[in-house]
Formats: C-alpha cells, structure tokens, sequence
C-alpha cells in the first residue's frame, strides 16, 4: 500500500533523513526502517554537533566558577534554559533541567507531598492511559502520606470518560496528573478541558507531555497547566535530557526534590537555606551538554516548523493505520475514528505474541516496539499482556510502513497454523 493519493510532502524528507547520521549508517547490514521514535527519537547532526561543541570550547562546571570557561559553559546553559522555554513559551524561572520526564514527575509528586499539599483525606487523579511514570511517583507519595489515587476510566472507543473525569474532578481531589497524548493508544487527551475543569476546582494539573511535544506545539501560557513534564530524547535531542516547568509560584513554595550543591543559598549543621529558582531544583552538577543539545533540537524542529511537520506525520499515519486495517490478521488497537489515533499506533497479530512480532519484524530491518510499554494497567483495560508499537517522526517514509507491511506479512507466513485462513498480499494488491 502506497501513500494515499490525498497526502503531501510540504518538505523533502529525503533531505530530511540526511541529517540523521544513524540512518546513513554504512557500517548497517540492511536499510534501517525506524519505527520505534514513540521510545526514543534519532539525533540529526546538529544536535550531535552542538554537544561536541560544547566539550571542546566551554566545558566547565556551571554557576561556580569565576574563570573564563566557566562563564562560557553557564553562559551556554542558561541560553539553553532560555531558548527551551521560548520553544514552549514558558517563563524561564518556572524551567528546571531534569534527566527525562519520569524524574520531572518525580519531581511534581515528592515536592507537593513533602510540603504538606497532600494529606490522607486527600486524593489525587490520573487517568487509565497514563504511563508508569505517572503513576508510581504517587504511589511512593501515597505510602507515606496516605492520600488515596484515582483513575479516570475510558470509555469503548478508547477516549476518556468525561462524564467521570467531572464527578473525580472535585474535592477531595487536590491533583490532576494526566498524560496529554497516549504513548499506546495515540490519543491526543483533551487538556485544556480538563485544566479548566479542575482549575474551577481548585485543583492543581500536572501534564506528562512527553509523547505530544514531538507531534505538536506546546504553548505553556496559552495551556494554563500548572506543571508541565517532556523528555529531550523523544523531541530530537540527546538522553538524559528533560525538563520540569511548574509556575514558578508554586515551585517556590515546594521543598527541593534533591540536596547538595548548586541548590542552597546557605548552609550549616543548624538549617539550609535554598538558592532562588530555577538552581533550587538543580542539586549538583547538570548535564550541561545534554541541555545544549537540546536546545540545538529545538533549533532544528523550528527550522522545519511544526505545520509541515504535522501535515507529513498525519500522512504518515494515515498511511500506516490503513495498512494495519487491511490485514485481516491484525487487531488495532485505539479509537474507531482512525484519524484521532496521532504519532503512535498499538496492534496485535492474531494469535501471535507480540514479542514474536517484533523479532520477526527485526530481521526485516524494520524496528517496532513490543511490551507493556510501560502501561501495565492500560494493558489489563485493553484484555492483552503486550503489544506491538508502530510510531512515526520526520525521518519516517512511506516506504517504511511498506516494509513493516511485509514484515507482517512474513509473520503471518511463519504462523499461518495461527492465523487462518491467511493468504499473504501478492506485490500487486500489497501497492495497489
């Protein structure tokens, strides 16, 4: 199956894939088809480059010394802090460079509770899409300070009972910890809804925007959540790399997830005081060259902007949902109104687990995730142990989805005693 007739190239992403160094990889025994950036994305050469950079002219440790290298290295870092927050319109203060989202939400979780803003006759609400990171840092909370934990059911087609949402969305409910896209199901959560809602409330949101920056633009000031958690590794930038915005009045009032050096104002045996934000949230020595890095993602993604990138990836995914659809061996899994299914698609071969899928897939070049993906109780909603993950990104072609089609195909091939009865695509109807 070919790209449907309807979908446009805005960019060449032949020329795009150029600047990924892993997928011109010589040293590769076949073609790479990568279909795995729902876990991690490649880094273009920029990003690479800004990295080195720093290591060769400005490597110092931060905020410390009075030399020449180490102005240059703070002076790199904190022009990180500032073009990170400009990408998502954000007050820079509210910024706090963390490794990747689960410590961010780490963060929200630990800073809230050991400041007394959670107490036994208090409750918190997540959703059932939320990924792991969303949910153990509450547990944690929960065994000490004994609040209880809600989740926001689904309804059939795989959105969020809203009706529900509103009933949890009152007191004794003091958070909303929610997911903006789902890393299984794809589906784009309605937030701004929800902020308001719980906002009417009195109630405090916290947003694991981890899977939905890559797909779209984030503004901070226009979404009004109260923190906002996202990894640099899913968004074209280097692991390691994340960031914890929170309004800054509300992280003023919190205690520092970490102690040492670099977050204190003054210290002795008696008491510490905490140096102002964003340094309160930043104990030790950070990954300076992660930061820059990530910086240099957000320079590359607005080189391409975020509209071109859209209109491919919804292409893509058109493209790549179709597919699945056809294959009477498949199951989908995510809304019957495919087009709400955004950056990442989850599906089961009939009889087949899934982890047999993705070796199978393997061999054919093609890479796809296969597990629980982090979402054990989304899993158990969805009556299945794994599945199998497809997602996209601007270095994704259409002949990717291709490939992954024959891989499929091949599966079905090798357990054709599972899945019957099967007849395998001839070339001709598979590009029809």
């Amino acid at each position: 199956m070919t790209a449907p007739a309807s979908a446009t190239t805005p960019f060449d992403v032949t020329e795009i894939r150029k600047d990924f160094p892993i997928l011109n990889d010589a040293s590769r025994t076949r073609p790479l088809s990568y279909l795995d950036s729902a876990a991690t994305s490649q880094k273009p050469a920029v990003v690479l480059k800004a990295m080195q950079d720093y290591y060769i002219h400005a490597n110092a440790n931060v905020h410390r010394g009075v030399h020449e290298l180490g102005d240059a290295a703070t002076s790199r870092f904190e022009h990180a802090r500032h073009r990170v927050a400009r990408f998502l319109n954000a007050d820079p203060r509210g910024l706090i460079f963390v490794r990747n989202t689960t410590e961010a939400l780490n963060l929200v979780a630990t800073g809230i509770a050991r400041q007394g803003g959670l107490m036994s006759s208090d409750r918190v609400v997540l959703s059932v899409l939320e990924h792991h990171s969303n949910i153990v840092p509450w547990q944690l909370e929960r065994s000490t300070h004994g609040f209880a934990i809600e989740a926001i059911p689904l309804l059939p087609d795989g959105s969020l009972d809203m009706a529900a949402a509103r009933k949890l969305l009152a007191p004794p409910t003091k958070i909303l910890s929610i997911t903006y896209q789902s890393n299984v199901l794809g589906i784009v959560t309605p937030l701004r809804e929800l902020i308001d809602m719980a906002h009417e409330a009195g109630i405090l949101v916290a947003v694991d925007g981890a899977q939905r920056v890559p797909h779209a633009r984030v503004d901070l000031k226009e979404l009004n959540c109260d923190f906002f958690a996202m990894s640099g590794h899913k968004l074209y930038g280097p692991m390691g790399s994340g960031v914890l915005w929170g309004k800054p009045e509300l992280l003023s009032s919190m205690s520092p997830f970490l102690g040492g050096g670099s977050m204190i104002d003054t210290v002795t045996f008696e008491r510490t005081t905490w140096a102002e934000l964003p340094q309160k949230f930043e104990a030790g020595t950070p990954d300076v060259a992660a930061a820059v890095g990530l910086a240099a993602a957000c320079d590359y993604i607005d080189s391409l902007s975020y509209e071109a990138m859209e209109n491919y990836e919804s292409s893509l995914m058109q493209h790549l949902v179709q597919m699945l659809d056809s294959l009477p061996f498949i199951e989908v899994y995510g809304p019957e109104d495919r087009t709400q299914i955004v950056g990442a698609v989850s599906f089961n071969v009939q009889g087949v687990h899934a982890h047999d899928v993705g070796t199978i897939c393997d061999r054919h070049g093609v890479a796809i995730r296969v597990g629980h993906h982090c979402c054990q109780p989304l899993m158990r909603h969805l009556g299945v142990p794994a599945t199998a993950r497809a997602s996209v990104a601007v270095y994704v072609t259409h002949d990717d989805i291709d490939a992954l089609q024959e891989a499929l195909e091949d599966v079905a091939a090798i357990f054709a005693r599972v899945i019957a009865p099967y007849s395998p695509a001839t070339p001709e109807h598979r590009h029809a």
